[in-house]
This record gives C-alpha cells, structure tokens and sequence, in this order.
C-alpha cells in the first residue's frame, strides 16, 4: 500500500531487517521539513505517517501533514483529513450488508460490460462471524454442539451467502462461526502491528498496521500499537473499497499511568475504575492515549481490557504504543520471528517505540490514576460507567430498588417458582455470564475465575439453582489453556460448561430463561439481577427479563453464581455453605495474585495459538458442508426475506446522468433537535403490525420467525421499511404521536412513514427531511443514511449535522444542505404544507451556498438561505455518481 500521487516531502527510504530490504516513509526525514515531532502523542504519528505516504496533492495535501506537526501549537484542530486505514474488521451482522453491496456491484458491473471479478475490497478484509450464536442451551456438557446447531439452523441462509463470499471475493476471509470474538481473534492473529505488503513495482513497504472496524469495540487491537477503531458500514465500505475516511484531526488525552495493583486486583477493576474517570472528565470524539511507569505493570492483556472499552469511556480510541511488552504477546501468540523483529526494527526507525527514557508526549489535557488505588469493583445496575465497590453493591441495588423501581417496600418479598423447590426475589442473580471479548481475552482474569471454581467445587459449593450460567471464551485458545490447567472441569462442575466462542449475553444473546424463572419475574414484576464479564449492561440489553446488570470480573461472575444475589454483601454474607455444612465466604475462594500468575504461566504456550490459528478460515464440520460455489456472482434466492439484491445500481450507464434539481418536494419529517442515527435506524424486533412486520407476513414468515432487523440488514426491503420507524420518534407535522408516522400532505392522512414515502414515489414527489440541531449524532450506521436514500429523500435540510453522518448522506448521494445562521424551521413558521425546490443541484461546489425556493399552500413563495455540506472535492465525486458505490464501479468499469 503506497502513496498514489506525488511524493513531494520526499520521505521514501530503506529499512534493513535481517539482511531483507523494505521501503517505508520516514518521519525523521519528514520533520527536516515539518518540524520537531519527538513529542507527538505515538497515535498522532501513525496518522502522520498515513498522510505522508498517501500525499497526492488533491486528497491528502502537504499542508494536511503538516497540520498534523503544528497540532502541537494548541493541541487541537479544525482541520479534517482523509485517512485511509490498512486494512477492514467486520462481524456478520453489520459485515453482511456490505458484502450484499460487493455482490450487487458484481452484477452491475456485469451489466456495464465489465469483469465482475474487478469488484473485490482493495485492502484486506476479515469478517468474523460471532454475533450469532445465542445461549439457549447451558450447564451442560452437550450446550457448546446444542447451540452450534441451532445457531446454522437459523442462520443457514446468511452463512451460505458469507461462505459464497468466502470464496468469491479476493482479499476478503471469513473466519467461520465457533472460532471466536472478533475482536479477541484481530488482537492474537490478524494484528501484524506492522504491515507489510508489495506496491506496484513489487517493492515491500512497510507501515504502521492501521483498521477500522464495523463494531465499536475494534478499539480492543490498540493495544498492539494497533490504531484501530469503529465505524458505520459506509465507512467501512469506502475504506474496503480503497476510499478515504473522512475525520477531523483529533484531540488526544493523555492517561498517565503510576504504580501497580494490589493483591487480589483485577484488570477488570482497574478498565471500570478508567472507564470511570474518563466519563467523568469527557472524551467523547478525542483519541486516549495511555503513557507513564504504570506500562511496565501491565501484560498486553490487560491493555487490551482497557483498550476495548473506549467506547463505554467515549474515546475514539484508548491508544498503547508499541515496546517490550508488545513483542512478548506477538511472540507468545504464534506470530512469525521474522514479522516480530520486523516490528520491532520499524518502531524503533520511525519513533513508534515506547522508551521510559523518553520525554512525555504533549496532549490535550491529562489525567492520572495510581493503580494501587484501585479496589474491586463492578458496573451497573444501567450503564458501564457507573462503577461501585463490590461492598457496596448491595447498597446500590436496594436504594435503585426503592428510587429507580419504586420498590422500596418489597425488599423482601419471595415468590414461589413453578415446580421449583426455591423461591424468587427482587436482586436475585438469574444470569451468570463469563463473555465478551472485553475480559476473555485477558487469560489472568480466566484462569482466575477457573481458580474460584476450583476452591469452590473442592467445598462442595454449585451455582444457585436460578441461575442460568455460561462460559463464551473469545476464543478457541481459552479452552486449551483451562483444559491444560485442569480448570475447565472445575467450571463445568459448578455449571459453567462451555456454551459457544461468541458475544452472546453482552449482546442479548442471552438465550430464554427457564420458562418456570420468566413467569416467576414478569409475573410478580421482580427487579432480577444479572452479572456477566461483558462491556455493556444497559437497560434491556441483556435480557428481557432482567433489569439490573452488572459488570464484573469473571472470578466475581462465578462468585455471583454461588451466592446468588446483588441484594445482600457478598463481601460479608456466606456465598454458601461447604458440603460439611461450614460456612464458606468470599475469601475463602479467592485466588492470590501469585496463584494467578502461576497458572498462567505454566498452563499457556505458542503453540496453542499457532495450532488453533494454523487453520482458522477452515471452519467445522457444518460450515465446510455450507456447499456454494466460488461464482463470479452470488444468485439471488428469489424471495429471501434475509439476502436481497438492493437497488442502488439499477440503469446505472458508464457516464453519470446530471444529477436532477429538487423541484416541489414535500417534507417527509420535520423532526427538532438531536436526532440521532439510533432514531433514523432499524433497531430491535420487528413489530407484527410494522411495514416491516407487514412484509414478512406478505412473505409467509412467521411472528415466530420474524428474527431482528439486525439480522435482515442484509435485506433491502425490510430495512427501509423500518428507517425512522423507531417507536420514540416525534416527527413535529403530528403533533402528540410518537413513532414512525408522518402526514400525507395532498390526502392529509396519518401513516407510517414507508408507507407515505412510497405513495409519493408513485406520484412522482421528491422528499426532504427537515431537522434541527445535531442531527444524526449516535452511532454511526450505514442504514441511516441507506434508509433515507430508499425512501426517496433527495435533501435534508438541518441546523447542523454529526459529522460522520453527513459524510453517510453524501456517500448514498443525498444532499446535505444547513440552514444560514439565524434561519431554522420555527424562524420560516412551517405548517407541513410548503415545497421544497432548489436548483444548480448539477452544479453545486463544496460548501457553496444555496438558495432554497419556498412555496407555500396559497401559492406565496419566499426563500431563504443555506450551505451545501458537500464539504470536499472527493465527497462532491461520490455525490455526482449517485453515492460512493457508483462512483468505485465506473471507475473500476473503466
């Protein structure tokens, strides 16, 4: 991967590794012109040397690198850059719909005369399937082979179109269900750290490894000295498609680092006590980067447990660079001898390498935590932030339970469970999960939670019979070493058998309680509780059934499921009673840090990772019988309700058609401030009476079938059906009516909006969106901006737009326009019947003014003013082509 233009700083040299010659950019050369960069936070580097090497004078300008030096002036900037990042990590709910795209773009370009076999990713992708798997069976030694079948059951057609994409498509693996987390998997395989790949003279040129990712959490590979965070499926897919991502150039904070954790503490601790910290002090949309003695304390696991949650903190991401402690882990996990000195050798060229030496970097703004401050802790009942010292969980839990439930009165009531021989109440723990990839990957807190297990079996003691418990490693390498331990037998004793290598419970893969538990609780109206390893315990999220989540450790998971309940002190209480009839108490069972530490190191070796990673895109017995061919093109199963060819490209010609002025469009919505994606997207289940919900009936699905939207992403009709169809929703032209519904002006009917969107379809009317403030902040994902596209929505008009967002509209080919200072839609008194007409749409400029025409129901006209957020040459391409799609195809066709 090289720069496609100019190399006017002239920073191209040889680095010898090993008597093997490579090329790279120097930022040493680089700052004889630029300026002093010793101080650069390391993140900063790595977008520095992603600019110089992709310097072309028209993308990437040398004042955009530069930018990037004099970012040390006042550490902070207005400037945006376009970055293009090494390589793509997707998961299969949100990597389906761009694989759909690359398929649909095979056949258009089939249509256009091309060779479809033109359409591949231009840098590597991996999609890890991992969202699927759900907990249904559990404590028992057949749940792992009971969840595997049921999850290709219900998946069959998605897996058999990833398999064909498998196969089809160059540069792009797919790594087979039941292997692992994504994110755990990028971290101990796919990371190289450093990248290296041919240009195209055949020269080797060596850079920083860089990703982007279509989850959140690919924040997790940072720390590897891996820049690497999420974004939405039409980033992903420029970026896939050899495209840059937009984004400003960031702030970055700097988390000083002191001291080491006490007996007994555990990185799961310390990432809550962080997380804590950087909630409280503000990151959100700024880079974190980690600095001080404290790294030398820290194994690169418990970096990457920390790294993981920068989206529970609100960073961009939580950056490490890269030193000795880096090499350990890439050795340890199997990579290459010649790739680790590689790492190295670069590093230490370019001023990557962390030294202790070495003068702080300049930031932002700082914090500092001493790590033997840390006490052990969780999260909850509602949001990751809000840690709580394990004494005081029950403290918490009862006063939500009197503030936030109003129960105050009922905390002590039991109810009786159906054919059961125990008794329910408010707090009871009836989840018990050991997930995610924040804690799996972390072998201390594994081997740690797999001790807690021991010491208790030895006693006698086993989960609480109303817990559901389960074990998802990240993983396949977690099983070997638990196994080599002897620890896994101890976990399945007391009910932690294996379940799958997945998300599960963290993302509400959690599987049905007992059906005896679920009428216990919603029938008598129980706060239950639920305490799992995951990052995210929002309200809802986990199950249905349960309100109260908390974040934990996996030791203090397994401990939960002993004792039973967030509403008494587990730190004080007896978690049971020994098969003596003792009782047998917290600490009992605790492992000591030394005890930890032991195991681990007597019980993991390389050749775990190299022998379960030797044939990762291999897949088991039921994905190597998905039998597909490696066609040119995907066919279409006529009437799927999961896999549909979308429309983006139908009569698409070589040559762009001018795009065509807005002329009398009617407002679709008019919405106030601070609509978020999380509003315009398809989220959750599908209603019965929905549009979507309509649909599938149309399509002889099932209610019990209907699945999620996040499992249809990958289908076109049901997507758009559900796009600003989120039940909290307030459009401003119904007034009173929550929801996805919107006034038919020329019938003055109230529908859903798919359904009004389309009747103007049929009548030829042009569509606009009206809003206010931020609008589209939230996640960033693609189907808010592919919805509003298929609706038939040409221009939305706002006060001001979240950034990515409006880079989402441009790339699906739907005009951003701002309303001037002083103008909004309160200050030209809308009443929903006014037209929309705004013309020299063909001959629009980047961030040009313009007039939009306003015509009212008496046929009086006015107009008022606005900036085209088209806000680059690049985006207005995108733009003139019909979206990003089109524009990749005819330049690839031709």
């Amino acid at each position: 991967m090289t720069a496609v233009g100019q190399d006017s700083l002239k920073t191209r040299s040889t680095l010898n590794v090993d008597g093997k010659h490579y090329a790279y950019y120097s930022l040493a050369k680089a700052a004889e012109k630029l300026g002093d960069i010793s101080r650069l936070p390391f993140s900063m580097k790595v977008l520095l040397e992603n600019l110089l090497r992709f310097e072309d004078g028209t993308t990437v300008t040398t004042e955009d690198v530069q930018a990037i030096v004099d970012w040390q002036k006042e550490r902070t900037s207005e400037r945006e850059i376009q970055y293009r990042p090494a390589r793509v990590l997707m998961q299969d709910f949100t990597g389906v719909p761009c694989v759909v795209d690359l398929a649909a773009m095979r056949d258009a370009m089939n249509k256009l005369g091309g060779d479809a076999q033109k359409i591949n990713p231009l840098v590597p992708v991996h999609l890890v399937i991992d969202h699927s798997v759900m907990v249904d069976s559990f404590g028992t030694p057949k749940a792992f082979d009971e969840n595997v079948a049921l999850e290709y059951a219900r998946n069959g057609e998605r897996y058999e179109f990833l398999r064909w994409g498998s196969k089809a498509l160059n540069n792009f693996k797919v790594v087979p269900p039941g292997t692992g987390i994504c994110h755990q998997v990028n971290l101990e395989n796919i990371a190289q750290t450093v990248w290296a790949s041919a240009d195209g003279s055949g020269v080797e040129v060596v850079y920083p490894d860089t990703c982007v990712g279509t989850d959140s959490h690919t924040t997790m590979v940072n720390a590897l000295g891996v820049l690497g965070w999420g974004v939405g499926g039409i980033e992903a897919e420029a970026a896939m498609l050899g495209q840059p991502v937009s984004m400003l150039i960031p702030e970055v904070v700097g988390f000083k680092l002191s001291g080491t954790l006490n007996e007994g503490i555990t990185a799961t601790d310390l990432v809550l006590t962080v997380t804590q910290m950087l909630r409280a002090k503000g990151v959100v949309g700024r880079f974190v980067e980690f600095y001080g003695p404290g790294l030398d304390a820290l194994s690169l696991a418990d970096r990457a447990t920390i790294a993981n949650m920068a989206p529970e903190y609100g960073a961009t991401c939580g950056f490490f660079p890269i030193d000795d402690a880096t090499l350990i882990y890439l050795r340890l996990t199997g990579r290459s001898a010649e790739s680790v000195a590689l790492v190295e050798a670069y590093a230490k060229e370019q001023g990557f390498w962390r030294d202790a030496t070495a003068p702080d970097p300049v930031f932002t703004d700082t914090l500092h935590l001493d790590m033997s401050t840390v006490q052990t802790s969780l999260a909850g009942p509602k949001r990751p932030q809000d840690r709580v010292l394990l004494a005081s969980v029950d403290d918490g839990f009862n006063s939500e339970l009197a503030s936030g439930y109003k129960k105050g009165d009922e905390a002590d009531k039991r109810v009786p469970v159906e054919g059961e021989s125990f008794d329910l109440g408010h707090g009871d723990v009836v989840i018990a999960a050991i997930t995610s990839c924040t804690n799996t990957s972390n072998p201390s807190v594994m081997v740690a939670a797999g001790l807690v297990a021991r010491k208790a079996n030895a006693l006698g003691l086993k989960a609480k019979p109303w817990v559901k418990t389960s074990l998802a490693p990240g993983s396949q390498v977690v099983t070997d070493y638990l196994e080599k331990a002897g620890l896994q037998k101890d976990l399945n004793a007391i009910g932690f058998d294996l379940v799958g290598y997945g998300c599960t419970t963290c993302i509400g893969n959690s599987g049905p309680l007992p059906d005896p538990i679920s009428k216990a609780i919603n029938g008598n109206d129980l706060v239950a509780s639920a305490v799992l390893s995951g990052n995210r315990n929002f309200e809802g999220r986990v199950s249905p059934d349960v309100r109260a989540n908390y974040l934990a450790s996996p030791p203090l998971v397994v401990a939960y499921s002993l004792f039973g309940t967030t509403a008494k002190d587990i730190t004080v209480d007896p978690i049971g009673e020994s098969a003596e009839g003792k009782p047998v108490y917290l600490k009992d069972i605790w492992p000591t840090t030394a005890e930890v530490a032991n195991t681990v190191a007597a019980a993991i070796d390389s050749e775990m990772f190299k022998s379960r990673y030797a044939n990762v895109y291999q897949g088991d017995k039921n994905w190597q019988a998905i039998n597909v061919e490696g066609s040119d093109t995907y066919t279409w199963r006529a009437g799927s309700t999961y896999v549909a060819n979308p429309p983006y490209f139908e009569g698409m010609s070589m040559t762009p058609a001018p795009v065509q002025d807005i002329i009398e469009a009617r407002p679709l919505a008019i919405f106030a401030d601070s609509i978020t994606t999380d509003h315009i997207s398809p989220a959750g289940s599908i209603k019965l009476d929905s549009p979507a919900g309509r649909f599938l009936t149309e399509h002889q699905v099932a209610k019990a079938d209907f699945n999620s939207y996040g499992a249809r992403r990958g289908n076109h009709d049901i997507m758009m059906r559900g796009t600003f169809a989120n039940i909290r929703i307030k459009n401003q032209m119904i007034p009173g009516i929550e929801g996805g519904m919107t006034k038919h002006i020329p019938s003055g009917e109230v529908m859903a909006i798919y359904d009004a969107a389309m009747k103007y379809k049929a009548e030829g009317t042009p569509l606009v969106v009206i809003a206010g403030k931020e609008y589209g902040t939230g996640s960033s994902r693609d189907w808010a901006a592919k919805g509003t596209n298929l609706l038939g929505v040409r221009a939305v008009i706002t006060e001001s737009f979240e950034r990515i967002h409006r880079s989402n509209l441009v790339g699906m080919g739907v005009l951003p326009l701002q309303f001037a200072e002083g103008v909004d839609r309160n200050t030209l008194k809308l009443d929903d019947s006014e037209t929309f007409t705004i013309e020299g749409v063909a001959s629009l400029r980047p961030r040009q003014p313009v007039t939009v025409k306003l015509t009212r129901a008496d046929g009086s006209t006015e107009t008022f003013e606005t900036r085209c957020r088209i806000d680059t040459v690049n985006e207005l391409e995108y733009f003139l082509n019909g979206g990003i799609l089109q524009y990749v195809l005819r330049k690839l066709a031709a």
